[in-house]
């Protein structure tokens, strides 16, 4: 069972929550029983075949990760006692062969897995990779546009619809090529937006001085900042202490942001045009988002149409949905309506009327900007690497039973060198999406061949685990198709929208449309995150309410916990509106430490265990607390399910 035995909670048949959907974000801790005797079998036939050498790799992995994994909760061990060791030997003990911060030490193992895997991502290809590409397509393209009128507006007419499209097409097909995570999706983020505002700001008003090439420097600082964590494997140090409390909390901030984002359309359009056509808006905004809604759902349709047909409609449903509203306002009378549409240009050219190229002239900056532009940089680094770790996490979290290795380091030295390019191409940079990466991987969700048609008795699930029982009984686990022709066909229709005939196509889109996307979007990423299901407790009678596990004796803890995510997202959510919106990424890493510092003198260690864990690691914060009290008592017991490593985002 996932986390020592200690399940989530799970909701009563009477509650109607479906606690499959509970878990998607955060990933489960360990692997399931039938995975972990399907890795048996395999690891099995492979010596009865006599495949020697591929069971020494598969050992010789097992034991990496399950280093990994045990040199990290030593770590945290040692954070949270006082040091004992000289600090020179702690130093020789960090940099030293297998420390935390061995240079290129992350780096050569991403190597190693790029090889392993690159050749197999390139050989599946079928309608669910195109009909993903299509849907993730829609998602990255049309709320990028939108953030291009915010610049537009923001950045005094420098960067447009052209910049962004370009931005999160070029990174996009360089990602998909290069990265060890085709999974993952790029594109210009909201919260840069709000960054790219203040610096813009800062350079015209304050500083008197011109904003691309100070953002030009800035982009560059981040790029050698990116390198310089990666060479450091900056996630062992870091992203390996994230638990679910700040990445839930952080999947939370973007629904918010795109339901914020939807009313602000909405209130363009009030603005802009008559009240008829508004109200039309709204119906427009409103039908986008339902359309989509309902025929994502046709799976369940079951006897109505052909299953063929019901997986066309649930697979391109928002693609039908915006192609129908962007059509409607074309027909009959409503074809006399004054409507707001997407903004676009007739050329490839730059959007300012002062350039002509797609380049800056960063040289030319004074020195002494050169150095302040460090500032913004290390901002900018902050917020893109906490974003594109948690994007990667997310969509490669256990319930995707990822089955090809990945990695993190490789990525973010990859996410450094196109933020660079993007600065001296003078267009906005891009990094992963939430939600488009884990709704990437959703769309690519299937039933492996092998196993279809076998029952969960087949499979030797342990039918006493309730995360295995009590759960909906469905066939078989589902994984999703690890390749790269989703990711590169939507990053490569994204740059087929810079030429003017399909730029012409684009601006027919109303903006209400977006605005029904935006609300999809935040939908289908609030409906897999377990801060909602958890408030759905909050709100349901305690006597419907499913058992707790032995050591947590009440809700109202849970509660509790629930709600200081929900308070704190309320918090940096208010923070981007004001002018210290720059500082929101800080707050999101503050989280990290206070719930290993702080928050176990709160709430007691068994209501921890149950509600949070690792983010991308088996096991959870009080496991390796107990380890280590485990281990000064002298009795030497450890935690083998959190040491093996199975079932987290490590496991390959």
């Amino acid at each position: 069972m996932a986390r020592n035995e200690v399940p989530r909670p799970l909701p009563s048949q009477n509650s109607g929550l479906d606690i499959s959907e509970a878990s998607t974000i955060a990933p489960v801790s360990d692997a399931s029983p039938a995975q972990y005797l399907e890795d048996i079998g395999k690891d099995q036939a492979s010596r009865d075949s006599g495949d020697e050498s591929q069971s020494r790799i598969d050992l010789g992995e097992k034991a990496l990760e399950k280093e990994v994994n045990e040199n990290a909760n030593a770590t945290y061990s040692d954070m949270l006692a006082s040091p004992k060791k000289p600090f020179s030997v702690r130093v020789r003990a960090l940099f030293g062969s297998g420390g935390n911060l061995q240079p290129f030490r992350l780096l050569r193992q991403d190597v190693h897995n790029i090889r392993r895997r690159y050749l197999s991502d390139w050989t599946t290809f079928n309608q669910l990779v195109f009909a993903s590409a299509v849907y993730v397509f829609f998602t990255n393209i049309l709320p990028g546009i939108t953030f291009a009128s915010d610049l537009y507006v923001l950045t005094g007419m420098t960067w447009g619809t052209i910049e962004v499209v370009f931005s999160t097409g070029l990174c996009g097909v360089i990602f998909s090529i290069f990265s060890i995570q085709p999974l993952t999706i790029l594109g210009v983020t909201g919260p840069f937006s709000v960054l790219a505002e203040n610096i813009y700001s800062l350079s015209q008003d304050s500083f008197h001085i011109q904003f691309l090439p100070f953002m030009a420097w800035s982009l560059i600082h981040s790029c050698w900042m990116h390198w310089l964590l990666a060479i450091f494997n900056a996630h062992d140090w870091t992203m390996l202490y994230v638990t679910d409390f700040s990445a839930d909390i952080f999947s939370l901030l973007n629904s918010v942001i795109y339901f914020h984002k939807a009313i602000q359309e909405l209130q363009r359009n009030h603005a802009a045009v008559s009240f008829a056509s508004f109200l039309y808006s709204v119906i427009g905004c409103v039908g986008t988002f339902l359309v989509a809604v309902f025929l994502s759902s046709a799976q369940s349709w079951k006897p109505l149409f052909h299953r063929y047909i019901r997986m066309g409609l649930s697979e391109y449903a928002a693609a039908i949905s915006i192609i129908l509203f962007i059509g409607l306002p074309n027909i009959g009378e409503l074809a006399t309506l004054d409507k707001q549409t997407l903004t676009v240009q007739t050329s490839f050219r730059p959007t300012s009327p002062d350039r002509t190229v797609f380049f800056v002239r960063f040289w030319e900056l004074p020195i002494e900007w050169i150095f302040l532009s460090i500032i913004p940089g290390a901002i900018i680094t902050v917020l893109f690497y906490f974003d594109h770790e948690i994007s990667s996490i997310i969509c490669t979290a256990s319930r995707y039973n990822i089955k090809k290795p990945t990695g993190y380091a490789w990525d973010i030295m990859l996410l450094g060198a196109t933020t660079a390019i993007c600065g001296i191409l003078g267009i906005p940079p891009a990094n992963g999406l939430l939600p488009q990466a884990p709704l990437h991987s959703e769309s690519l969700l299937h039933i492996p061949k092998h196993t279809k048609g076998k029952k969960r008795d087949d499979l030797n699930v342990d039918e006493k685990s309730p995360t295995e029982s009590e759960v909906e009984n469905k066939e078989v686990p589902q994984t999703v198709y690890e390749q790269r022709f989703s990711s590169f066909l939507q990053a490569g229709g994204i740059l087929l929208f810079l030429s003017p005939p399909f730029q012409h196509v684009l601006g027919l889109t109303p903006t209400s449309v977006l605005a029904g996307l935006f609300l999809f979007m935040g939908e289908q990423s609030l409906a897999v995150n377990p801060i909602l299901f958890r408030f759905f407790y909050m709100l349901t009678p305690p006597s419907e309410l499913p058992p707790l596990p032995k050591g947590v004796k009440s809700y109202w803890p849970i509660h509790g916990y629930t709600a200081l995510q929900i308070i704190m997202t309320g918090i940096i959510f208010y923070v981007t509106l004001t002018v210290v919106a720059p500082a929101f990424p800080v707050i999101i890493i503050l989280l990290v430490p206070a719930r290993l510092l702080l928050m176990n003198r709160i709430w007691d260690r068994e209501t921890l265990r149950f509600v949070d864990a690792w983010a991308c690691r088996p096991g959870t914060p009080e496991d390796t607390e107990d380890e280590k009290l485990a281990l000064e008592s002298g009795t030497g017991k450890k935690n083998d399910d959190a040491a093996y490593g199975g079932g987290g985002v490590l496991d390959v």
